[in-house]
């Protein structure tokens, strides 16, 4: 019998904002996921990708529609500004269609008091429109900037534990639903 084959998982970082402390925990979170087994992992920093804002096609837009095409599943990194999710990772959603369908994601949240869970479960019901499967884990950081060293390290146990367990059911999902698209394409 042979070996699994890994999940391509894509990280998208979704803060853009000036002095953003989005690379920390996505670089954290990409640390975990790197030792987890079956994921080869991608990351897409949405400050890197200029999407139009427009939502027109261009030569950013296209190489983000394949790169999403190709992933089998993903992770939005996602802060949490005025009660919402950062305005880059709304149009990171809209500049893609058909890719995103039948595909899991999981969130990786931070903020202030709330730890970026409203921006979470906001996203949810973009992700649902968008024909994702929200994997139920998620991550979350309150009071973000006393979480980390400054080697980027956290003793933030419940993240540690809430990392592994969400990466545990992205895989899941991710393996099912590409034997599925395989042998049945979704009828969304």
């Amino acid at each position: 019998m042979s070996a699994p084959v890994p999940v391509r998982i894509e990280v998208i970082i979704g803060s853009t904002r000036v002095g953003r402390v989005a690379p920390v925990v996505a670089d954290w979170f990409t640390e975990r996921a790197r030792a987890y087994p079956r994921v080869e992992l991608g990351i897409i920093d949405l400050l890197e990708t200029p999407l139009p804002q427009d939502l027109s096609d261009s030569p950013v837009t296209d190489a983000f529609r394949a790169r999403v095409g190709r992933a089998d599943g993903f992770v939005a990194v996602t802060s949490e500004y005025n009660h919402g999710y950062p305005a880059a990772l709304k149009t990171a959603f809209d500049s893609v269609k058909h890719e995103w369908r039948a595909k899991p994601i999981g969130f990786v949240s931070y903020g202030g008091l709330s730890g970026g869970l409203r921006a979470t479960e906001q996203l949810r019901q973009v992700v649902a429109e968008l024909h994702m499967v929200s994997v139920r884990q998620s991550v979350s950081f309150h009071q973000v900037r006393k979480k980390f060293d400054n080697q980027g390290r956290t003793t933030d146990s419940a993240a540690v534990d809430s990392a592994d367990r969400m990466l545990a059911q992205l895989v899941w999902w991710a393996g099912a639903v590409r034997l599925q698209r395989a042998t049945e394409g979704y009828p969304g």
